[in-house]
Protein backbone atom coordinates (compact mmCIF):
# COMPACT_ATOMS: atom_id res chain seq x y z
CA UNK A 1 0.00 0.00 0.00
CA UNK A 2 2.32 3.13 -0.93
CA UNK A 3 0.84 6.45 -0.45
CA UNK A 4 -0.68 5.64 2.80
CA UNK A 5 0.24 6.77 5.99
CA UNK A 6 -0.64 4.55 8.96
CA UNK A 7 -1.84 6.48 11.88
CA UNK A 8 1.13 6.24 14.37
CA UNK A 9 3.37 7.96 11.04
CA UNK A 10 1.84 11.39 11.41
CA UNK A 11 3.93 12.63 14.43
CA UNK A 12 6.58 14.16 11.87
CA UNK A 13 6.76 17.48 9.94
CA UNK A 14 3.88 18.31 7.30
CA UNK A 15 5.62 20.12 4.07
CA UNK A 16 1.41 21.45 3.02
CA UNK A 17 0.87 25.08 3.30
CA UNK A 18 -2.05 25.82 4.66
CA UNK A 19 -3.80 29.06 3.29
CA UNK A 20 -6.25 29.29 5.53
CA UNK A 21 -4.98 31.90 7.64
CA UNK A 22 -3.49 33.75 4.42
CA UNK A 23 -7.68 34.03 3.37
CA UNK A 24 -8.68 35.16 6.54
CA UNK A 25 -6.02 37.88 6.06
CA UNK A 26 -7.05 38.72 2.37
CA UNK A 27 -10.88 38.98 3.74
CA UNK A 28 -10.26 41.43 6.82
CA UNK A 29 -8.19 43.87 4.42
CA UNK A 30 -10.44 43.44 1.58
CA UNK A 31 -13.12 44.81 4.20
CA UNK A 32 -10.86 47.20 5.69
CA UNK A 33 -10.50 48.75 2.14
CA UNK A 34 -14.20 48.59 1.57
CA UNK A 35 -15.46 50.30 4.12
CA UNK A 36 -12.19 53.50 3.94
CA UNK A 37 -12.52 53.74 -0.09
CA UNK A 38 -15.32 56.12 0.27
CA UNK A 39 -14.22 58.13 3.37
CA UNK A 40 -11.02 58.61 1.15
CA UNK A 41 -12.77 61.33 -0.93
CA UNK A 42 -13.62 63.63 1.71
CA UNK A 43 -13.73 67.39 0.06
CA UNK A 44 -15.85 70.37 0.68
CA UNK A 45 -19.67 69.49 1.33
CA UNK A 46 -21.23 70.61 -1.27
CA UNK A 47 -25.00 70.46 -3.05
CA UNK A 48 -24.74 71.43 -6.21
CA UNK A 49 -28.04 72.37 -8.33
CA UNK A 50 -29.73 70.47 -10.91
CA UNK A 51 -28.96 71.40 -14.44
CA UNK A 52 -28.61 69.63 -17.77
CA UNK A 53 -25.66 70.48 -19.66
CA UNK A 54 -22.46 68.94 -21.10
CA UNK A 55 -19.95 66.72 -19.45
CA UNK A 56 -16.62 68.54 -18.43
CA UNK A 57 -14.02 67.24 -20.96
CA UNK A 58 -11.43 64.46 -19.97
CA UNK A 59 -8.19 65.19 -19.48
CA UNK A 60 -6.45 67.32 -17.05
CA UNK A 61 -7.98 67.98 -13.86
CA UNK A 62 -9.47 71.37 -13.89
CA UNK A 63 -9.05 73.72 -11.27
CA UNK A 64 -12.28 74.25 -8.91
CA UNK A 65 -13.24 76.74 -7.19
CA UNK A 66 -15.67 75.76 -3.90
CA UNK A 67 -18.32 77.96 -2.13
CA UNK A 68 -19.63 75.62 0.41
CA UNK A 69 -23.46 76.50 1.99
CA UNK A 70 -21.48 79.03 4.78
CA UNK A 71 -20.05 81.37 1.49
CA UNK A 72 -16.57 79.99 2.57
CA UNK A 73 -14.81 79.76 -0.32
CA UNK A 74 -12.24 77.08 -1.00
CA UNK A 75 -9.72 77.17 -3.98
CA UNK A 76 -9.03 73.31 -4.82
CA UNK A 77 -9.11 72.41 -1.25
CA UNK A 78 -7.69 75.01 0.23
CA UNK A 79 -9.63 78.11 2.33
CA UNK A 80 -9.49 82.07 0.95
CA UNK A 81 -10.72 84.96 2.31
CA UNK A 82 -13.26 86.53 -0.31
CA UNK A 83 -11.44 89.61 0.01
CA UNK A 84 -7.88 87.92 -1.08
CA UNK A 85 -9.57 85.63 -3.44
CA UNK A 86 -8.04 87.90 -6.54
CA UNK A 87 -4.80 88.66 -5.45
CA UNK A 88 -4.84 84.59 -4.64
CA UNK A 89 -6.15 83.61 -8.34
CA UNK A 90 -3.67 85.79 -9.83
CA UNK A 91 -0.83 84.12 -8.14
CA UNK A 92 -1.86 80.76 -8.29
CA UNK A 93 -2.64 81.47 -12.03
CA UNK A 94 1.18 82.58 -13.26
CA UNK A 95 2.51 79.56 -13.38
CA UNK A 96 -0.35 77.78 -15.44
CA UNK A 97 -1.05 77.98 -19.21
CA UNK A 98 -4.60 77.33 -19.19
CA UNK A 99 -6.49 80.23 -17.95
CA UNK A 100 -9.82 78.56 -16.94
CA UNK A 101 -11.76 77.90 -13.36
CA UNK A 102 -14.59 75.58 -12.70
CA UNK A 103 -16.87 77.26 -9.68
CA UNK A 104 -18.79 74.25 -7.24
CA UNK A 105 -21.29 76.39 -5.90
CA UNK A 106 -23.84 75.24 -3.21
CA UNK A 107 -27.81 75.67 -4.43
CA UNK A 108 -28.45 77.55 -0.90
CA UNK A 109 -26.18 80.36 -1.75
CA UNK A 110 -27.78 83.82 -3.23
CA UNK A 111 -27.47 84.62 -6.74
CA UNK A 112 -25.62 88.08 -5.74
CA UNK A 113 -23.02 86.35 -3.77
CA UNK A 114 -22.18 83.91 -6.79
CA UNK A 115 -21.96 86.44 -9.12
CA UNK A 116 -19.61 88.48 -6.97
CA UNK A 117 -17.22 85.62 -6.78
CA UNK A 118 -17.29 85.22 -10.76
CA UNK A 119 -17.14 88.80 -10.82
CA UNK A 120 -14.17 88.78 -8.97
CA UNK A 121 -12.64 85.53 -10.78
CA UNK A 122 -13.07 87.77 -14.00
CA UNK A 123 -11.17 90.57 -12.91
CA UNK A 124 -8.39 88.47 -11.62
CA UNK A 125 -7.93 87.64 -15.46
CA UNK A 126 -9.35 84.06 -15.71
CA UNK A 127 -11.86 84.41 -18.95
CA UNK A 128 -13.46 80.93 -18.98
CA UNK A 129 -15.26 80.31 -16.09
CA UNK A 130 -17.61 76.82 -15.67
CA UNK A 131 -20.14 76.52 -13.63
CA UNK A 132 -20.55 72.69 -12.37
CA UNK A 133 -24.12 71.09 -11.57
CA UNK A 134 -25.63 68.02 -11.32
CA UNK A 135 -27.71 66.11 -14.07
CA UNK A 136 -31.65 66.78 -13.45
CA UNK A 137 -32.09 62.89 -12.40
CA UNK A 138 -29.76 62.83 -9.43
Amino acid sequence: MAGFRSGSDDNGPVADINITPLVDVMLVLLVIFMVTAPMLESGIPIQLPKASGKALPKGESPVTLNISKEAKIFLEKEEIPFAALSSKLQQYYKSRDKQEIYIRADSGLTYGFVAEVMATVKNAGINKIGLVTLPPGK
